[in-house]
Order: structure tokens, then C-alpha cells, then sequence
């Protein structure tokens, strides 16, 4: 195991110290506190579930509009027909296009985006780009708004500040929800409304703790355990 540096050890030993329940704008203060990286390092959150991704029922996916975003230049790629390339483009899309974009990621593996929309009548060409994209989290998906006939809207929303999130295969979500150069309070609204949305999303079939714990973090820094009970309490 790599050994932490003393900058990361003493941050630890700060947060190991810290006495009581611990809130979203308790742990806020502290990580807007301790980060002190030379870069504005993103702040993210990890929330283990109590579900069980072997079984599809059981996967929890979804997305989030942060009320604030999250800090980052988001690049933008649609797949679509002439006829919604237009309406694309002018809605702040990076790239557009169809066969051209199609092929590039095909054979040379291109993958200069974040976010890849496409509409339902081009994905029979799109479905071809699974090996690549498919890995790497950018296939589009109905579920995540991603496959729309509705491109403007789409690309407006994830410009400003929609992710989407999944549970991995150990029944962890994690994403960033933010920068450490945000005010407390713009972490906190974004920490509450990607919570908010997890806890909507409990699959039915989900039974016992559906959250087991909640962890945030900046990119250089330890992790800062909140109080379950509280902060889920909270959000009723």
C-alpha cells in the first residue's frame, strides 16, 4: 500500500479527531477547511447501498440536476440526423454530426467527451460503438435522457450541471457533485439533491438498509464519514 504524505495524514488525523454526528454542513466546513491542494480539486461523494447489482432489479441508475453543477467543462457529443444536427449546435453541443462520428470512434477509438446524445432513429448505427463506449460509461441510455428526440433541451441540461450516476458492481455510487472552490453552501444544495435523488430511486425489491453509509471527499483529501441517521433524516 503506498504510503499517504504528511499533508494527507495530518487532514486525516484532523477528521479522525472530530467528535459527535456529523452533518452535510459540518462535513462541508471541514473539507472547504482542509483542501489545500495547489488545484481546485473536485469534490465527490460515495454512497454504499444495500442492493444487490447482480440483479437488474435491483440497479440503481438515474439522473440529477445539480443546482449548481459541477465545475467542470462538460463536452458534449450528438448523434444525430441532419435534420437535429442544427438544433444541436445551437443548444452549446461540442460536437455534432452522424457517419463521420460513427466511425472515428469505431476504428480509432475516439473518446474527447463526456457526455454522448443521441437520437432513437440513429441507434441502430450507435448500438455498433458499444465495445468502445460501453466500458467507458458513454453509451446513451432512454434512462439518463441521453436517447431523445428532444436534442436542445438535453444538451441544455447536462451543460448545466445534469450528471448520471450508477451503482457499481459492489453497490457503490459515486460521483463528483461539485469543487472545492464552491461556497459551503453550493456544496451542500448539491450534496442534498444528489441524495434526494438516491433515496427516490429505492428499487421495491431493495430490502434491510437501503443507504449503509455516506462518504465525502476533494480529489488530494481523506474521506469524511457523515452521520447516516442524521442526514438522512434530514431530507424527509
Amino acid at each position: 500500500m503506498a504510503k499517504r504524505g504528511k499533508r494527507y495524514q495530518e487532514i486525516k488525523k484532523f477528521i479522525d479527531e472530530l467528535e459527535g454526528s456529523i452533518g452535510v454542513s459540518e462535513a462541508v466546513e471541514v473539507l472547504k477547511k482542509t483542501a489545500s491542494a495547489k488545484f481546485d480539486e473536485s469534490v465527490d461523494i460515495d454512497v454504499k447501498l444495500g442492493v444487490d447489482p447482480r440483479h437488474a432489479d435491483q440497479m440503481v441508475r438515474g439522473t440529477v440536476a445539480l443546482p449548481h453543477g459541477t465545475g467542470k467543462e462538460v463536452r458534449v457529443l450528438v448523434l444525430a440526423n441532419e435534420a437535429k444536427q442544427g438544433e444541436a449546435t445551437e443548444a452549446g453541443a461540442d460536437f455534432v454530426g452522424l457517419e463521420d462520428y460513427v466511425e472515428k470512434i469505431q476504428k480509432k477509438g475516439w473518446t474527447d467527451f463526456d457526455v454522448l446524445i443521441a437520437t432513437p432513429d440513429v441507434m441502430a448505427l450507435v448500438g455498433r460503438l458499444g465495445r468502445v463506449l460501453g466500458p467507458r460509461g458513454l453509451m446513451p441510455n432512454p434512462k439518463s435522457g441521453t436517447v431523445t428526440m428532444n436534442v436542445a433541451e438535453a444538451v441544455k441540461e447536462v451543460k448545466a450541471g445534469k450528471i448520471d450516476f450508477r451503482v457499481d458492481k459492489f453497490g457503490i455510487l459515486h460521483s463528483a457533485i461539485g469543487k472545492a472552490s464552491f461556497s459551503e453552501a453550493q456544496i451542500c444544495e448539491n450534496t442534498e439533491a444528489f441524495l434526494r435523488e438516491v433515496l427516490r430511486l429505492r428499487p421495491s425489491t431493495a430490502k434491510g438498509t437501503y443507504v449503509h453509509s455516506i462518504t465525502i471527499s476533494t480529489t488530494m483529501g481523506p474521506g469524511i464519514t457523515l452521520d447516516r441517521s442524521s442526514v438522512l433524516a434530514s431530507l424527509r
